[in-house]
């Protein structure tokens, strides 16, 4: 069955990585899945908290930054070490049909810290920020979607890396939100008593 699974997985990266590329995406999405790419993002998200939300706006941030790093660290330190799926691009039988568009990365492959770090992010604000800002709410999803698509683009990992990146992301995102709504109502209560 695991064999059925891994093989099903390497013909999806195929297709992905392989067969369904084109001009505008070869240049483009290199850039598109670098966190670097998105830090204008991420400072203007700050930004508007700060501004709309004043010192709840920090605690918000700071709620973000706790999230992505709860994401990576069970994505890096839990699943990447104990699993030790080699990347595509590690994987000496596959590397001559790897298109590597970025470099290959040192770290392991499942589950895909980009994929999880995104969409923890992006369940947190859609489902804090979405609250008020129902128009965010697609948007950041396919945002996420997309980062780890562009893993898969890009020849770093393997589809069912980034879908259980996604996967762990999301939940790791919809938990935090949950304890962040629970305790800000907590502190919400506690200021009008």
């Amino acid at each position: 069955m695991l064999d059925q699974i891994l093989h099903l997985d390497q013909q999806l990266f195929h297709l992905l990585n392989g067969e369904w590329h084109n001009a505008l995406f070869d240049a483009v999405m290199p850039y598109w899945r670098d966190k670097k790419t998105w830090i204008p993002l991420y400072l203007l998200i700050a930004a508007f908290s700060l501004y709309r939300f004043r010192l709840r706006g920090l605690y918000f941030i700071l709620a973000v930054a706790l999230t992505v790093g709860l994401a990576d660290t069970v994505s890096s330190k839990g699943f990447k070490k104990n699993v030790q799926r080699l990347r595509p691009c590690q994987n000496t039988e596959m590397q001559a049909e790897v298109r590597l568009l970025t470099g290959c990365g040192r770290s392991y492959s499942f589950t895909s810290s980009h994929a999880a770090n995104h969409f923890a992010m992006a369940t947190f604000i859609v489902l804090t920020l979405g609250r008020l800002y129902r128009r965010i709410r697609w948007p950041l999803l396919l945002w996420a979607g997309s980062i780890a698509y562009g893993q898969v683009y890009v020849g770093v990992h393997y589809p069912f890396d980034v879908i259980a990146g996604g996967f762990l992301g999301a939940l790791i995102g919809f938990i935090m939100a949950k304890v962040y709504l629970r305790l800000s109502r907590v502190r919400l209560e506690e200021a009008v008593a």
